[in-house]
């Protein structure tokens, strides 16, 4: 044995190490079947959690006995096998995800020559036992259980990587159990995630939300531009596409009167895979009946405070570009005036596609020849405008054909009622005044599936039964799409592969 972890394996020699390791424990695991004893038992008789014995004892002085026997289990992270006394360190996860870890000692003397000869030849980093006990604390003062009796929880096959060190970022995503396993850092994710995730629950129930959950199997992709998934449905023989938005079937029920309905959960885009963008992730969409993007603005920032809180991150966030101040003024930008101020000239709706090519030529922002010039004004404020809104900011009064689910604004009909909130110099969320006309919204879609027929695999289908939805009348309403990744990125100042539990990534060898 030794008091040393075993690295991860990233070379050959490595590799080869590890198997080699591997083997070792696979006679371990069947000396222990041969003598009749379960490597893999159906419980033990645990009596206390690492915590609750850290709690509970927390209080005792060096080289003190409580004469309290206990029954124990957790992961060896730590083992020293010195002659008659041999010591190891258990580990869990506590209920923040920052682990638990607690000394257990084994002598001869309490245990006999036989228990204590099985300990040392058996036993592996890695492993989950079970350790009987006394509570003391040690002559150096480290609380501990002076062990009656031990026996195997699960025995581990693999070696662990080394407890201190630095798991390389796609051993951290491929094998996330191992990361979980060395990392307080990746567990705590966990629990903040959910933090953030129950605390916008809360929020919306405060609000009188309802949640419902919508298809993910979609006939008709919509919602969203975006490039779906497809997939083939052998009951109807029909191909069909994963959701990239619930926002369709949300305004469904709204028509249905349902006032204040939302879903969150899992939405699946077939594109790029960067630092910023997943092929399938979580969003929050919400839609409330009588509301407008106004009302949604205050809705978002009760959303994200509220979150904010409940992850315990604070409202002033420090990060690599700056301070952000979430309890400071939330600013809002006109896209074609705020875009105008960046580049030194006026842009308005009537600017033609010549003077917006040529702008992008001199910041070097890449085109496509077949956008358009409302296409180039969003693009060119995402490119040379967004990237410096450090603190929250609602950008809205955007063209048309931006979100083609949004209604024309009341007061200039060459916009739309539409924002994005730019936080950190990143889109976190977005909200319109709806469109409920079903004749607008009906040219509209048309015209995205003229787009789709002429190959824009990322353009909206005609979705004649959301159409025939809304011509049974759909309230004045607002709706919010929320990056739930996103806003866990803007807390924890991970990337998005961080923040998923379970990244999809490219299949190993590829």
């Amino acid at each position: 044995m030794t008091s040393q972890n075993t690295s991860a394996p990233n070379t050959a020699a490595d590799s080869h190490d590890a198997s080699e390791q591997t083997r070792i424990r696979m006679e371990k695991r069947a000396k222990l079947i041969e003598r009749g004893v379960e490597a893999y038992p159906v419980g033990v008789e645990r009596t206390h959690s690492l915590g609750e014995i850290r709690e509970k004892y927390a209080h005792l002085q060096a080289d003190e006995t409580t004469g309290d026997s206990v029954g124990v289990t957790g992961r060896i992270v730590f083992i020293r096998n010195t002659g008659k006394l041999c010591f190891a360190t258990l580990q869990e996860g506590g209920l923040d995800g920052k682990a638990v870890r607690l000394q257990v000692m084994l002598s001869l003397a309490n245990i006999g020559e036989d228990a204590l000869a099985d300990w040392k030849a058996l036993v592996d980093l890695g492993d989950h036992v079970f350790i009987k006990g006394e509570v003391i604390s040690s002559r150096r003062g480290e609380l501990s259980v002076m062990a009656e009796s031990w026996s195997m929880a699960s025995k581990a096959l693999r070696p662990l990587p080394v407890l201190h060190a630095e798991l390389n970022e796609e051993t951290r995503v491929r094998q996330r159990y191992v990361d979980l396993i060395v990392r307080d850092e990746a567990r705590e994710m966990v629990y903040t995630r959910a933090a953030i995730t129950r605390s916008i629950r809360e929020t919306l129930h405060r609000q009188g939300y309802v949640e419902v959950e919508t298809p993910m199997l979609q006939l008709v992709h919509g919602g969203a531009t975006a490039r779906p998934f497809e997939t083939h449905m052998n009951a109807f023989d029909q191909k069909m596409t994963l959701r990239i938005a619930t926002e369709l079937y949300l305004k469904r029920t709204v028509v249905g009167g349902i006032d204040r309905v939302y879903d969150m959960g899992r939405v699946f885009r077939n594109e790029g895979v960067d630092s910023t963008h997943s092929p399938e992730f979580t969003t929050l969409e919400s839609y409330e009946a009588w509301a407008d993007q106004f009302v949604m603005a205050d809705r978002i920032k009760e959303l994200i405070l509220d979150a904010a809180d409940a992850a315990g991150v604070g409202r002033v966030l420090q990060t690599e570009a700056g301070e952000i101040n979430l309890d400071g003024d939330w600013a809002w930008m006109a896209v074609y005036p705020g875009l105008s101020e960046t580049v030194g000239q006026e842009i308005t709706p009537e600017t033609p596609e010549s003077d917006l090519l040529a702008l992008a030529a001199k910041h070097e922002v890449k085109v496509d020849a077949n956008w358009d010039a409302e296409k180039l004004v969003v693009e060119l404020f995402g490119e040379l405008v967004e990237p410096t809104l450090l603190n929250p900011t609602f950008v809205y009064d955007y063209p048309p054909s931006a979100q083609p689910l949004a209604r024309q604004h009341r007061e200039d009909d060459r916009l739309i009622e539409a924002w994005d909130l730019i936080i950190g110099g990143m889109e976190r969320g977005t909200a319109f005044s709806e469109l409920i006309d079903p004749v607008i919204q009906r040219e509209r879609l048309t015209e995205q599936s003229r787009r789709s027929a002429a190959g824009d695999v990322e353009a909206m289908q005609l979705d004649e039964d959301f159409l025939r939805a809304l011509e049974y009348g759909a309230p004045p309403m607002g709706g919010i799409g929320l990056g739930i990744d996103r806003l866990v990125m803007l807390f924890t100042g991970a990337g998005i592969r961080e923040t998923i539990l379970f990244p999809l990534l490219k299949p190993e060898g590829h």
